[in-house]
C-alpha cells in the first residue's frame, strides 16, 4: 500500500527546477561545459522544452544572469549568441555543488541531445503546409547543391504531420536510406 502512495505521489512530482539561484548555477555550469556557441533560443529549448527548468524560473534566471553581467547576449546576424562572462565562469566552477549533481547532468546530456539532433539534420528540410483538411508534410534532403530527395507526404491533421517531421529529423540518415532501398529494391526485383 505505501509503495502504491508512494507511485501515486511521484506522478504528481513537479520535476522542473524553480529555484532561481539554482538554475543560475546550471546555465553557466551548462554554457561552460559547452564546445560550441549556445543561441538564446537554443538555450531556452535545452533549459525549458526538455521539461529540466520551470518557464518562469528560466525567465527570471535569464534576466539576472545578464543584468549581472554573469552571461552577455551578442548579437551575430540574425541570431543571439549567449556568452558566459567570467563572473558565470566562477559561478559554474565555485558554486556548482549547490545544483543537484543529477540535474547538472541532466542539462548538460539535453545540450548533447539537441546539438547531436541538429547535426544530424542539417541536410534535411522538413516543412509543414496546412491544408483545409489535412497538412502537407515536405522533406527535402540536401547535399551541397543539390537536392538529393524532395518528397511530399500527406498528414491528416498538423499533429500528425509534426510526428512525421519528428521522427525523420530523428535519424535523416536512415530515413533516406530506407527510401533509396527501397526504391531499388523495387527495381532490382522487376530485373530478375
Amino acid at each position: 500500500m505505501q509503495d502504491e502512495n508512494i507511485h501515486k505521489m511521484s506522478e504528481f512530482a513537479d520535476t522542473e527546477i524553480k529555484d532561481i539561484p539554482a538554475i543560475n548555477i546550471l546555465i553557466c555550469y551548462l554554457l561552460s561545459k559547452m564546445t560550441v556557441t549556445v543561441e538564446v533560443d537554443e538555450l531556452y529549448e535545452i533549459a525549458v522544452s526538455s521539461g529540466i527548468v520551470n518557464y518562469f524560473s528560466y525567465q527570471d534566471s535569464f534576466d539576472y544572469l545578464v543584468k549581472n553581467e554573469l552571461m552577455e547576449i551578442i548579437p551575430e546576424g540574425s541570431t543571439q549568441n549567449c556568452i558566459l562572462l567570467e563572473k558565470g565562469f566562477e559561478c559554474a566552477r565555485e558554486l556548482k555543488k549547490y545544483a543537484p549533481r543529477s540535474y547538472r547532468d541532466n542539462i548538460v546530456a539535453a545540450a548533447e541531445k539537441y546539438f547531436s539532433r541538429i547535426k544530424k539534420g542539417k541536410g534535411v528540410r522538413v516543412e509543414y503546409t496546412p491544408l483545409e483538411n489535412g497538412c502537407y508534410v515536405r522533406i527535402r534532403c540536401i547535399d551541397n547543391k543539390y537536392d538529393l530527395m524532395d518528397l511530399k507526404l500527406y498528414a491528416p491533421d498538423m499533429h500528425y504531420a509534426e510526428l512525421i517531421g519528428e521522427r525523420v529529423l530523428t535519424d535523416p540518415a536512415e530515413f533516406y536510406g530506407k527510401i533509396i532501398g527501397l526504391a531499388v529494391r523495387e527495381g532490382a526485383e522487376e530485373n530478375v
